[in-house]
């Protein structure tokens, strides 16, 4: 480790010498002998110096190691002790001067090693002198400097001295500062008395600091400045009332010369100096690890950058090297010619300046062995293309390099124009034929020995493309084969590829796939897309050459979305619209297509426009019937004669004018009410149609037989109901009314006169001879007698009716037209007690009820549907058999059962009622299945049908089974059929049952046959 380590406290140092054998160390320069020293020890590749001697053991070290391969020195590192001596014990002459001079007191540094840092103390520890403009210590030379001296500055003065290394602290004698009696100083010019260098050099990256200060009276005012006039950077830094310039990070910029200036009105002084930019040196080019074989020459160079330039030296095996013989040492370069075995081992390049030192080595391996054709033999066996050039490699491990021949067979190839052979032993062969086929053999020999290498040519058919891809255009979605297929040698190996504008068609792409046998590699694209378009090419290889065709694939579609829609000029009822054109996808855009979307509306409508067809050359449309004051977006599609393509981006957001209102009120009609009322209704005008703000309707009324009209005006734009009161009013009037529209542009149309009458009253007068009877579980019959006179109008009955007296709650209500005298009321409750009631009603409302009266329904149809259903079929003739249902205490007694069914193709039910638990059917002679399902009938109504069950015509066949969803024995007779119809039969059965859902055990019987 290049390093400097300061020690007095320290009893034990280590100086590190990393690698992987044991080193020799070196001390200035002389070995250190391990053996007869007993402070020094090695630890690894250490050296651990017990009982420092700051004497025995400054100095600089180095360590040298070494192997098999040779021996290189370490980077030097110096070792020095850091000490401060104590201060001579004697008694200091007091400093005498006058009041307003200027003095210096000396610290006289004893004699240390290491850095060290300057205070001073004024009569007493622990009060310092505080430096400002006036006093200042310099670290530079451990002074204290006054500049002016005043009364208060008389004293005692001791100089404290401390190492930055070691910590430890000195104090000199005092000296005592005392003023003359004489007289006062009178003004004068400063003096610098601390200043810097006329040359400082600075390493690149430290921290510079540079000290000036200045005796005066007045006191000088210290400032700096750069001789060139350049402003100091903003990492300058000024102390002391500037008497330290401090340079933190020091660069190449911050060379140069500095001025410091002392002044005071009696005059100024100038200190200057320069600051040199310095660095150590660094690699730019080094060796690297070599081997050569023997003879050949050596050429090492090293170049390393540092300020000042560094010079250079070789060393070999820790040895340094000098031009001799066959070595040339100059500069940076080493160079050996006809090297030889010894010259092997490592070597270093050493750079030096007077900042620093720095070492790379690299090691020199002298080669020497018989030619070897290890990994590089000829392979076994090479085919070529007839009329191709062949290259066949020699390329033995020879040191030094081997002389090379060629054989074919056991003859020696002689060399033409055809067959060269290069310096390195490279043979060639050019226009090969077959004649040329056969066992080659490279022989080379050194002077260390001899091998060789064999291989054998075989020369093939050239490969030829029969049938390629050619251009082509095609639509987007379909799909095509490109061929790619060849003829070629037998002994060839083919293999196909296809790259697609310049990429490899990777496998597993969805849209591309590879077909074709051993000569052919036609590539199939699926579903084309327009990214699809442009070049693709065919690739065959073979072991001798590669081939490829070329086509150009054209892709068509419906055009790009056209671009930059925008609405340039708009009106009430028109906007123009402009926008650019898409691509056109390999298809000329033949014309455009516009379309609109309000808030209004529901997804996108297309619009009338002006021209009415829109050619692919126009890129502007008006768009008329608009609705004014509605906020409209625009986009355009374009089409052409593969289809219409993607809309466009939608166009801003554009509000078309206001307008007078041209819509009027639709449905106008009214009616009803309460007394005194004329209820006027009207269907709201939609938003799109208001065709500006505060929109509003006028309600236009009077009575029949006169002449003026009442209007009445609303701004609600969503009302539809106006009430007009008034206790004049009589009821069921004739009124003749209209409504008409306004908004913030004027007054709209009026809807046409329609007649409505005013609010009427309740019927007075009640239905008479009320009575009702239950009709099943669910339902309830009423019937009453119609009202013989009413003053009033009467629109129909309402029948009321509940469960409990005590909860109007659970309250229905069932209203008739009033020719009507009787309901059925349905969705009752069943074996329950209704209370009902009948009114008269018109739109005024009911009229009085009729006093309640009561009826309890019947009770619930039994809950269990007829099960274990069996069934015969004989023919068209069909037999039922199931087990009676029994009604429990709560149900309603049985009394038959009903029958209902259809063909499986048809909607069209038949019923059938039975009083006992079975049926006859006859079934039509159609060749299709029924369905059929069975009720209990009860005064209750009907009860759950049982589960569907499917009869399969068979004809001549007699079938029995039970019910789907019950496991059961079934038999199966057939008459006068042939073995294969029997056979044929019995798989229809199996699939009709199967397909029917149900589980059944069926048998063949005798057929006769």
């Amino acid at each position: 480790k290049s390093a400097v380590y300061y020690s007095c406290l320290r009893r034990v140092t280590r100086v590190s010498c990393v690698l992987h054998s044991r080193p020799l160390w070196s001390l200035n320069g002389t070995l250190i002998n391990l053996g007869l020293d007993r402070r020094r020890r090695l630890s690894g590749g250490n050296l651990i110096i017990s009982s420092l001697d700051r004497y025995q053991d400054v100095g600089m070290y180095q360590c040298m190691a070494f192997n098999a391969a040779g021996a290189v020195l370490s980077r030097r590192a110096s070792l020095q002790f850091a000490y401060l001596d104590h201060f001579k014990v004697h008694t200091r002459s007091a400093v005498s001067v006058r009041e307003g001079q200027g003095v210096v007191l000396l610290c006289g540094t004893p004699t240390s090693s290491g850095d060290l840092t300057y205070a001073w103390v004024f009569n007493e520890y622990p009060y310092f002198v505080q430096q400002d403009n006036r006093r200042f210590v310099s670290q530079q030379t451990g002074n204290l400097y006054i500049a002016k001296v005043e009364a208060s500055d008389v004293g005692n003065y001791t100089c404290v001295v401390m190492n930055s290394v070691t910590k430890g602290k000195v104090q000199s004698s005092p000296t005592s500062l005392i003023l003359r009696t004489d007289g006062v100083m009178g003004e004068y010019e400063p003096k610098i008395e601390v200043n810097f260098p006329d040359n400082v050099p600075a390493a690149k990256g430290s921290t510079v600091t540079l000290e000036c200060f200045a005796l005066g009276n007045p006191v000088p005012e210290i400032t700096w400045k750069r001789a060139n006039g350049v402003p100091f950077p903003s990492k300058v830094k000024m102390k002391y009332s500037n008497a330290v310039l401090e340079i933190p990070s020091f660069q190449q910029e911050d060379t140069g010369g500095y001025e410091c200036v002392a002044e005071n009105k009696m005059g100024k002084n100038i200190a200057t100096g320069r600051l040199a930019f310095y660095a150590k040196p660094q690699w730019m080019q080094a060796m690297k690890d070599t081997a050569l074989a023997i003879e050949e020459r050596l050429y090492w160079e090293c170049r390393a950058n540092g300020k000042p330039k560094p010079s250079y030296t070789w060393l070999k095996n820790g040895q340094q090297l000098l031009s001799e013989d066959r070595i040339r040492v100059e500069d940076g370069v080493l160079s050996v010619s006809a090297l030889t075995l010894s010259d092997a081992g490592m070597y270093q390049c050493v750079a030096e300046n007077k900042h620093g030192v720095i070492y790379f080595a690299a090691e020199l391996m002298v080669l020497a062995s018989p030619p070897d054709f290890t990994g590089n033999v000829l392979r076994a066996l090479l085919k070529a293309k007839a009329g191709t050039t062949v290259t066949l490699e020699c390329k033995p491990q020879a040191y030094p390099t081997a002389s090379i021949l060629w054989k074919k067979g056991n003859l020696p190839i002689q060399t033409s124009e055809r067959i060269t052979l290069s310096p390195d032993g490279t043979l060639r062969l050019a226009n090969v034929s077959k004649s040329d086929a056969g066992s080659y053999t490279c022989f080379a020999r050194n002077r260390f020995g001899m091998s060789s290498t064999t291989g054998r040519l075989l020369v093939t058919d050239p490969t030829g493309i029969t049938q390629g891809p050619v251009d082509m255009e095609i639509i987007v979605g379909e799909s095509i084969v490109l061929p790619c297929q060849v003829t070629s040698d037998p002994v060839l190996d083919i293999s196909f590829s296809w790259a697609f504008n310049g990429q490899l068609i990777a496998k597993g792409d969805g849209h591309f796939e590879l077909v074709g046998g051993v000569s052919a590699g036609d590539l199939m694209i699926r579903n084309i897309q327009l990214y699809h378009a442009g070049k693709y090419i065919c690739v065959v290889d073979t072991d001798v050459e590669s081939l490829s065709a070329v086509a150009v694939l054209i892709v068509k579609g419906p055009p790009s979305p056209p671009e930059s829609v925008t609405v340039e000029e708009v009106t009430d009822s028109t906007a123009q619209l402009a926008w650019s054109p898409g691509r056109d996808n390999g298809s000329p855009i033949t014309h455009y297509l516009i379309q609109t979307r309000t808030p209004f509306t529901v997804g996108w409508q297309r619009v009338n426009t002006v021209p009415e067809l829109i050619d692919g050359n126009t890129l502007t449309a008006t768009v008329v019937d608009l609705n004014a004051w509605v906020e409209y977006e625009f986009r355009v599609l374009a089409k052409n004669s593969v289809g219409v393509g993607e809309p466009s981006p939608v166009s801003v957001k554009t509000r078309t004018e206001d307008a007078v209102p041209d819509a009027a009120p639709g449905d106008t009609g009214g009616g009803g009410g309460s007394r005194a009322e004329l209820v006027i209704t009207w269907e709201p005008v939609p938003e799109e149609l208001q065709n500006g703000e505060s929109f509003g309707y006028i309600i236009a009324f009077r009575a029949f037989g006169e002449v003026s009209w009442t209007h009445v005006a609303t701004s609600a734009p969503g009302a539809s109901r106006y009430v007009y009161r008034n206790d004049s009013i009589a009821p069921f009037s004739p009124f003749h009314v209209k409504v008409g529209t306004y908004n913030s542009k004027g007054q709209g149309p009026f809807s046409p006169v329609v007649t409505i009458y005013s609010a009427e009253t309740e019927p007075s007068g009640m239905p008479a001879g009320v009575w009702a009877r239950s009709v099943s579980a669910s339902e309830i019959e009423v019937n009453w007698q119609p009202l013989s006179f009413s003053p009033e109008r009467v629109l129909g009955y309402e029948v009321a009716y509940w469960e409990d007296d005590t909860k109007p709650e659970t309250m229905g209500k069932v209203r008739v037209p009033w020719n009507q005298t009787s309901v059925t009321v349905s969705g009752l409750a069943g074996n329950t007690q209704y209370f009902l009631t009948v009114s008269a009603f018109n739109t005024a409302g009911t009229g009085p009820f009729l006093p309640a009266i009561n009826v309890t329904s019947k009770k619930p149809p039994p809950s269990q549907p007829p099960l274990n259903v069996e069934w015969t079929l004989i023919g068209s003739e069909l037999s039922l058999y199931w087990e009676p249902v029994v009604a429990t205490e709560s149900e309603s007694e049985v009394t038959g059962y009903q029958l209902s069914y259809r063909r499986q193709r048809h909607k069209e039910v038949n019923k059938l009622t039975t009083a006992n638990s079975t049926a006859e059917l006859t079934l039509g002679e159609e060749d299709d299945d029924y369905i059929i399902h069975i009720q209990t009938l009860s005064e209750g109504g009907l009860g759950p049908a049982s589960d569907p069950i499917r009869i399969h015509q068979l004809s001549k066949l007699v079938v029995h089974s039970r019910g789907e969803n019950h496991s059961s024995t079934a038999s199966l007779s057939t008459y006068g059929l042939t073995g294969t119809s029997v056979l044929l039969f019995f798989f229809l059965y199996i699939f009709f049952f199967w397909e029917g859902g149900a589980s059944y055990y069926f048998a063949v019987l005798d057929c006769g046959v």
